[in-house]
């Protein structure tokens, strides 16, 4: 019988979740999603993950995702949420406001959970990278399938600026960049990226991940570079099955 678990997905922008089957990695109802609040603090966001609960009259375990280091249910950074999140214990606050067994990762951790198990690294063995473009930049990295977690790369300073201030989706957005232009961006990213770590493959995720057609030709680099198979739902499925191993 498989096993159900909720998964809950905290975005700068957005909150969405949805009870999710771990060992098929789908969901298993139309995803709900809520606007983060402002501002974006620790009782503010537990009360839409209460919501997203009492949407789906959920009564069982719960996994949420964050945007920021996680270690051991606390919060280290929080890069795009409300700056009283720092040395938060996000699991203590969730599990008290939705009443329920609860347990956080980092976003991009979570999506790349999801996409070693069920998308595009699944059965991948040696170092795999995980990319998220969106409002930054986040990054999971697993070796023979095993996560190492918090791993921040969005913050690695390139040519004198953090990359996610350059190479993020959302610099593509607010400088109104073309494809090649912003491309190019990416691909000096990535190409540090591997110079450090010699992937055998990097996956690309994030919203953006949809418009792969647009950009993937910019990307001629040395190491396998494929887009996430689940696209906007591998956090929600991340954070479910993270909370389905606890």
């Amino acid at each position: 019988m498989s096993e159900i678990v909720l998964g809950i997905d905290i975005g700068g922008s957005g909150i969405k979740g949805a009870p999710v089957d771990v060992e098929a990695g789908k969901l298993v109802e139309k995803k709900f999603r809520i606007k983060t609040p402002s501002p974006s603090t620790p009782d503010a966001i537990a009360d839409v993950g209460a919501q997203i609960r009492d949407h789906f009259k959920w009564d069982g375990p719960v996994g949420f995702t964050f945007p920021g280091v996680v270690r051991s249910g606390v919060v280290g950074m929080a890069a795009n949420l409300d700056k009283s999140w720092v040395g938060a214990d996000a699991q203590t606050i969730f599990s008290e406001a939705l009443d329920c067994e609860v347990k956080v990762c980092n976003d991009a951790d979570a999506a790349g959970i999801a996409e070693m198990r069920h998308g595009a690294g699944r059965n991948q063995k040696g170092v795999v990278i995980m990319i998220t473009l969106g409002t930054g930049i986040g990054s999971a990295l697993f070796t023979d399938g095993v996560l190492l977690p918090n791993a921040e790369f969005g913050h690695l300073i390139i040519d004198g600026v953090p990359a996610e201030s350059v190479a993020s989706s959302r610099a593509l957005e607010e400088e109104e960049l073309s494809w090649p232009v912003w491309g190019a961006r990416v691909k000096r990213y990535l190409r540090e990226m591997e110079d450090l770590f010699w992937p055998e493959l990097i996956v690309v995720g994030g919203g953006v991940s949809k418009e792969w057609d647009h950009f993937s030709e910019f990307l001629d680099i040395r190491t396998p570079i494929v887009p996430a198979n689940m696209k906007n739902k591998a956090g929600i499925v991340g954070a479910a099955i993270n909370a389905a191993s606890a």
